[in-house]
């Protein structure tokens, strides 16, 4: 196992995850590098922060000199790339902060991490992993049948999708060309505690408790594949420990649904946890879809399970009620984002001012 682990964007929902998991449940001493931008909250650290093998540094990856500052300082065995922009109806509508955090961000960060490993003795360099941690939607929309696997095309729709199709060729260049001991990964959708709200599920949950429309993009049939947050942890940490540089892993728990049976699942979940007079389903509202909505995404995980001996452990319909249950219970966590940060509105319509209140992935 790794002495020292540098994550950045590990105040984001998946990041702050990672730290939590190495703090609690390994000796690791975890340095996590956020800018702190309006999804990244501190709050999520709560439970770890006087922990003493903790560090936070409030640091943008685009600078240079303060990552420089870091791998000196902290001398990281490992590295687990997390930080980037990653809503799709934002990147839509803004797309310059993608290009610029996902790509010249992750540039500057390969950079800082080659020239400390150049650095380090053989027996560190050989032991060194920087793993960059990416998306299923690198590989654009699938039809009804087939999953996306390693060997998979890449074919993006959206400004965020090519943003981090951008960042995991550079990593693959970099280890290609400097040598650097990189790992990859691509994951399907996630969900869990600590979700910012502005993606579908937290954002479901939120207006339900609060008696607010629910949207669904379009007809509510396109279809992601779903992982609960801890299940990617577990996978990303295995792949840390015993993957070869250069590889990459799909990571996928096989649960296909769409939108609005993602939906109706929190629906019937909080009529249970939360009965109001009527079903919450009453409150479920069809929207103007996304532009570049794509249709299906699913993961074959099967090379991640066969060569580390990895699989899920959270059901979807056990992660919905794990979730709903932690919103219902946390509210003094996901308040103060709905009054200041995000209050629901609708994001990522092209060529429109929208003032509608919601939003949905």
């Amino acid at each position: 196992m790794f002495k020292t682990i540098l994550v950045t964007g590990g105040a984001g929902f998946i990041g702050s995850a990672v730290c939590r998991h190495l703090i609690t449940d390994t000796d690791v001493e975890v340095v996590n590098v956020d800018k702190l931008t309006y999804a990244g909250n501190i709050n999520s650290l709560c439970s770890i922060a006087d922990n003493p093998r903790y560090h936070f540094i409030k640091a943008d990856i685009c600078d240079a000199s303060s990552l420089e500052r870091v791998f000196t300082k902290f001398r990281p065995d490992a590295v687990v790339h997390l930080a980037a922009e990653s809503h799709v109806d934002r990147s839509i509508t803004g797309s310059r902060q993608f290009l610029e955090t996902n790509v010249v961000g992750t540039f500057e960060l390969l950079q800082a991490a080659r020239k400390y490993w150049n650095r380090l003795s053989c027996h560190q360099q050989s032991s060194f992993r920087f793993l960059h941690v990416s998306t299923d939607e690198v590989f654009g929309s699938l039809a009804d049948e087939g999953r996306f696997s390693e060997q998979s095309p890449y074919d993006p729709s959206s400004p965020y999708a090519a943003s981090k199709a951008a960042a995991d060729h550079l990593v693959r260049a970099w280890h290609r060309t400097f040598k650097l001991p990189i790992l990859l990964s691509n994951c399907s959708n996630n969900f869990g505690p600590f979700h910012f709200p502005e993606k579908l599920i937290p954002l479901t949950i939120l207006n339900a408790i609060e008696s607010r429309p629910l949207p669904v993009y379009g007809d509510g049939s396109n279809i992601r594949d779903w992982i609960y947050v801890e299940d990617h942890v577990k996978a990303l940490l295995r792949i840390l420990e015993r993957a070869a540089p250069g590889h990459s892993y799909n990571v996928g728990a096989s649960q296909e649904h769409t939108n609005i049976e993602v939906v109706e699942t929190i629906c019937r979940t909080m009529d249970r946890l939360r009965p109001v007079k009527g079903k919450h389903a009453d409150l479920i509202i069809y929207v103007e879809d996304r532009p570049g909505h794509d249709r299906r995404y699913a993961i074959d995980a099967s090379k991640l399970k066969a060569e580390l001996n990895w699989a899920p452990e959270i059901s979807f319909e056990a992660g919905i009620e794990l979730t709903v249950r932690w919103y219902l219970e946390n509210e003094s966590w996901w308040r103060p984002l709905r009054e200041n940060n995000y209050d629901g509105r609708r994001l990522g319509l092209v060529n429109s001012q929208v003032d509608e209140d919601y939003t949905c992935i």
